[in-house]
């Protein structure tokens, strides 16, 4: 296993992650889940990614009893939540100091732990003061409840705004963003936030590396596997994605890119996160698997990254043709 810093700051993180949303405490067994979480720590993976939302706080619970149960030392692991959709009451969502405050605390219930070691805002919330939010994290961060806070999906511009309260203010800054990256995704990561990587050192832990399983292959006969999580109740959304127009138009590509992978002796998942990982900015990527069989198949991704020189990454981006374009200032 690598590790990377997050972005400027002192802590290191796994270069691969792994995370629960939809999995655990939805999708797959809590055995599962343990020898997922088992397997994952024991080649070298120290981040584990949670949040409030994800299976109305079940996820977090799993991963708490996981923890608990494996006897890790408290400084061999990273673990995270993230904050926004609590709840359908007024206080149970959204980043006013209230639901921040609260939903830290319900966290580090639910995990088992004294402290978030990561604690991202879910998404920007409009309806309530950046400084407020700003304020509320600075504030969970100097009482040692959250040892480092940072966004998920914000703009760059929300995300700057949020750096000048804290240095205006005198207030801990956000250091690190949870954004969506991957070949079919990488507009905003590789074009928006690259001045908040250069000049604010902000790290990145990214999710959907595989494109919400795209870029396994799985889909290219336009069916959705009995195990998808496409299937799951409630993620209509995401199958019509990965069967409607928009994944059945990466589908001359997904054979390409698995040529690709063939020649490199790798799978097409491994190809897909091993590109990721090349990204100089990608702090950690989070992997989610359902089964042990994926997250040991994904972990191979460190093996592949070696093998992606510069002829194979232009013969991907020829694939790809979405690179973005960058002006220099």
């Amino acid at each position: 296993m690598e590790y990377r810093r997050l972005g400027r700051s002192g802590l290191q993180v796994s270069a691969l992650s792994f995370g629960s949303w939809v999995t655990f405490g939805n999708q797959v067994a809590r055995d599962t889940a343990e020898a997922c979480m088992k397997v994952a720590y024991d080649q070298g993976v120290n981040f584990f990614d949670n949040a409030e939302v994800y299976a109305n706080g079940k996820s977090e619970e799993v991963m708490g009893e996981i923890i608990e149960k494996m006897g890790w030392a408290r400084d061999t692991f990273v673990v995270s939540s993230k904050v926004f959709w609590g709840g359908d009451k007024p206080n149970q969502k959204g980043l006013s100091r209230k639901h921040v405050v609260e939903a830290c605390h319900a966290a580090l219930r639910r995990l088992r732990v004294d402290y978030l070691d990561l604690y991202y805002c879910h998404r920007p919330d409009p309806n309530t003061p950046i400084e407020e939010t700003v304020r509320a994290m600075s504030d969970l961060v100097s009482q040692g409840k959250v040892l480092y806070w940072g966004t998920s999906e914000w703009s760059a511009q929300e995300i700057q705004a949020a750096i000048g309260v804290a240095r205006e203010q005198n207030l801990v800054a956000p250091t690190m963003e949870q954004p969506q990256y991957n070949m079919f995704h990488r507009e905003r990561f590789e074009k928006e936030y690259l001045r908040l990587f250069n000049e604010s050192g902000y790290g990145s832990t990214i999710w959907s590396p595989l494109a919400s399983g795209l870029l396994t292959g799985k889909y290219l006969d336009g069916k959705a596997p009995d195990d998808s999580r496409a299937n799951l109740e409630g993620m209509g959304w995401l199958r019509e994605r990965l069967l409607g127009e928009f994944g059945q138009s990466k589908n001359e590509a997904i054979r390409q890119l698995q040529n690709v992978a063939a020649d490199l002796g790798a799978s097409l998942p491994q190809l897909a996160i091993a590109w990721c990982l090349k990204n100089p900015h990608v702090s950690s990527v989070i992997l989610g698997a359902s089964r042990l069989s994926q997250l040991e198949d994904n972990l191979g991704a460190m093996d592949v990254m070696p093998k992606l020189d510069a002829q194979a990454m232009e013969r991907v981006e020829e694939i790809l043709g979405n690179k973005p374009h960058i002006i220099q200032w």
